[in-house]
């Protein structure tokens, strides 16, 4: 699925861009093992497409199962997880089909990132992934932020499409606008609440990845490093996390 962020500087490398997802992904899954007692948790990535997360969750050791509409982005990621040697099952459907294509309470952990902006219900799609998951369990949602395109417009010269993306109720810039919805952080908590989720932290992701140009970080040792640290220290930011082009949440079943 497309993601925010002006083209002329898409200079963050994947590392910097999900470095605060994969901080929250790292201490909620120790905590589920300690919770749990088991190391090998059950994880399902609904909309996971090509395995950019489910296969390194696959190479901690962790079951992961992927469930994508698109036959092309399964071949792709069953392709990566055999390059990255491990397993990863794949499965097609959309995210509302989730209750009918995994059993009930089959998990430990759902990811929903870069879901609920696109499909029909993001009410009925968080439903479907509480039903699969064990009591405790936790879903990471991570969604499109209005405040961030509006942002990323302007930086482009669309002052109109920018003021249009803060007065849009979806958070949208334009009719041509590939993105059918977008979420601030006290929308998502909402919904995941409404569903019937204890939402936690509302979390920036890609505070600065996004408006950094790749030149500085081209040939400077540590650079990447640096962006990093500013990416984390930023994700919980009072007012930085805000601007993200992105939005992460933790919540708990």
């Amino acid at each position: 699925m497309p993601t925010e962020g002006p083209t002329r500087q898409a200079a963050a490398t994947p590392a910097v861009r999900t470095a605060v997802v994969w901080e929250a992904l790292r201490a909620a899954l120790a905590g589920l093992a300690d919770a749990t007692g088991r190391e090998r948790l059950d994880i399902v990535d609904a909309g996971g497409g090509t395995g950019g997360f489910a296969v390194p969750l696959a190479g901690l050791g962790h079951a992961v199962t992927v469930v994508d509409p698109s036959p092309d982005s399964l071949a792709a990621l069953e392709r990566r997880a055999a390059e990255a040697g491990v397993a990863v099952k794949g499965i097609q459907g959309d995210t509302a089909d989730l209750r009918h294509v995994l059993d009930p309470g089959c998990a430990d952990l759902v990811l929903c990132h870069s879901v609920l902006e696109y499909v029909e219900d993001p009410a009925g799609a968080l439903a479907a992934v509480a039903g699969l998951l064990r009591p405790g369990g936790l879903i990471s949602v991570l969604a499109a932020n209005p405040v961030a395109t509006a942002i990323h417009r302007s930086l482009a010269g669309h002052f109109d499409e920018a003021r249009q993306a803060l007065s849009d109720p979806s958070g949208r810039w334009g009719d041509q606008d590939p993105t059918p919805r977008r979420f601030g952080g006290a929308a998502l908590a909402g919904l995941l609440s409404a569903a019937g989720f204890a939402p936690g932290e509302v979390r920036g992701v890609r505070v600065f990845a996004d408006l950094v140009p790749g030149r500085l970080l081209d040939g400077e040792p540590g650079a990447a490093r640096a962006l990093v640290a500013l990416e984390q220290a930023a994700a919980a930011h009072p007012v930085l996390r805000d601007i993200a082009t992105q939005l992460h949440v933790l919540a708990r079943r």
